[in-house]
C-alpha cells in the first residue's frame, strides 16, 4: 500500500469513520455524498480515497476483520483455558462492536485476496481454540468456528434505539448467555444449520 501524507490519511480514516456508522445506519447502498458529509471532506476527496462503492465496503470490511483477528490473537496471547480465551475475545468484540460493521457470516461476499485470508485465519485460530477447548472438556462436541462467528455477528448488529451504554450492556449480557451454552454440561442437540462456510468467498 502507498504510504498516504498526514493530511490524506486523516481523509481516509474520517471517510471508513463515516461509512461504518452509515452502514450500521442505513446499509452499504447509503449515497457516497452522505457519506461525504457526514466524514467532512468533500465528494472528490472520496472519490480520490475510494472510486468506488466496492473499494470502500472492500476496506471497511478488511479494517473490521483485521480488529477481529487481533482480539482473537490478543485473547491466546493472554493466555488461560479456551473458555477464557473465548470469553476474552467475545468481552474484545463486544467493546470494539463499532468497528465490525461487515460480519464474516452473512455480509457482501468479497472476491478479495486480503479479505478471504483474513476470513482463513480467523476461522483455522477458532477452531484451534475449540478443538482445544473440547479435549479439555471444556466445550461441547458440535460446536464449529462459524457457529461462533455468527454468534459474534449477532452481538455487533446495532442497537440504534438505544443508548450505546445500555447496548453494550444487553451485548455483553447476551455473550454471557452464549458462552455458557458452549459447554458440554447438560448440552442438547444442535438443529441443523448446513455450511455456512458455502457463502464464503475462501476458494
Amino acid at each position: 500500500m502507498t504510504t498516504l501524507r498526514a493530511d490524506a490519511r486523516r481523509n481516509r480514516e474520517k471517510i471508513l469513520a463515516a461509512a461504518r456508522e452509515l452502514f450500521r445506519e442505513r446499509g452499504t447502498a447509503v449515497a457516497f455524498d452522505d457519506i461525504a458529509r457526514r466524514a467532512g471532506v468533500g465528494i472528490g476527496t472520496l472519490y480520490r480515497r475510494f472510486p468506488d462503492r466496492e473499494s470502500l465496503i472492500r476496506d471497511v470490511t478488511v479494517e473490521g476483520f483485521e480488529s477481529g483477528l487481533a482480539a482473537l490473537d490478543a485473547a491466546r496471547a493472554a493466555g488461560g483455558g479456551p473458555m477464557a480465551v473465548l470469553e476474552e475475545v467475545f468481552r474484545r468484540i463486544v467493546e470494539q462492536r463499532d468497528h465490525l460493521v461487515m460480519p464474516l457470516i452473512g455480509g457482501p461476499v468479497l472476491h478479495d485476496e486480503r479479505v478471504q485470508e483474513l476470513q482463513r485465519a480467523i476461522v483455522d485460530a477458532l477452531a484451534q481454540v475449540l478443538e482445544d477447548g473440547r479435549a479439555q472438556g471444556e466445550v461441547r462436541a458440535d460446536v464449529g468456528p462459524f457457529d461462533l462467528i455468527t454468534a459474534a455477528a449477532m452481538v455487533c448488529r446495532p442497537m440504534p434505539h438505544l443508548p450505546k451504554e445500555a447496548a453494550q450492556a444487553l451485548a455483553a449480557r447476551h455473550t454471557a448467555v452464549y458462552l455458557h451454552g458452549l459447554r458440554p454440561a447438560g448440552a442438547r442437540p444442535l438443529p441443523p444449520a448446513g455450511d455456512p462456510s458455502a457463502h464464503l468467498a475462501m476458494d
